[in-house]
């Protein structure tokens, strides 16, 4: 099976190729462009380098969510040109899930954190050995997750965009290891495991069916309800 993952949920961008277990390509931007501008080339790299072509892909992960809702909007409106053409199954994959699937496994637990401003972030976490889910996707101020992490009983790391967040507030805190930033960032390898392992439990759709899961209202419809206005005119 030829999997292609792709990520622009955060600030940065990656994409990814395997074919079956074997990590074909995997490429991956941080230099603060716009994913408008860059995505499409790194998924035109990953297709170039390797030989391969949008037909020859198998089953299509994309992070649906939470994350940035350009972010979000921008990603799947590209999985679903390419997907759509072929006809290929499709994952919305959730995007702590992948950040947890890119990790090596091991011990402990892992707390993907995306930055949702404000001093939020969108969260959950995983047990680093299975990948298990320990809590659903959340939107949440970064100070209350101190329960969770205090409640943890095994070695506890953070990753993602908003693993900073954590460290700020909970990184003296017993039990929590630290992880290298660089090595904290969603993968492309990481968004096609996730999208296999739901692949597997039944869960792809058409690239039609592909929608974001945003967790939370947007900037404009949070500031109507502050107004006390309605969401839909």
């Amino acid at each position: 099976m030829i999997t292609f993952g792709l990520d622009s949920a955060g600030r940065t961008a990656a994409v990814g190729l395997m074919r079956d277990d074997e990590l074909l390509y995997e490429g991956f931007l941080a230099a603060g462009h716009t994913h408008s501008e860059t995505l499409l080339g790194l998924v035109d790299g990953a297709f170039r380098a390797t030989g391969l072509s949008p037909a020859d892909v198998d089953l299509w992960g994309v992070c649906a969510g939470p994350g940035s809702f350009t972010g979000l909007r921008i990603g799947l409106a590209a999985v679903k040109g390419l997907a759509l053409v072929h006809g290929a199954p499709c994952v919305g994959v959730s995007t702590p899930e992948a950040l947890a699937f890119g990790c090596p496994p091991g011990e402990g637990t892992v707390l993907a954190a995306l930055d949702a401003r404000r001093g939020e972030v969108y969260w959950a976490a995983f047990d680093l050995s299975s990948r298990a889910r320990l809590v659903p996707d959340a939107a949440a101020p970064a100070a209350s997750l101190a329960d969770f992490v205090e409640k943890c009983r095994k070695p506890l790391f953070f990753v993602g965009d908003g693993a900073g967040l954590c460290y700020n507030g909970y990184g003296q805190t017993p039990g929590v290891l630290p992880c290298p930033p660089a090595l904290g960032l969603c993968r492309g390898a990481g968004v096609c495991l996730a999208a296999r392992a739901a692949y597997a439990r039944g869960e792809a759709v058409s690239a039609a069916a592909l929608v974001p899961r945003y967790l939370r209202l947007s900037q404009a419809e949070r500031e109507r309800a502050e107004r006390g206005q309605p969401l839909c005119p």
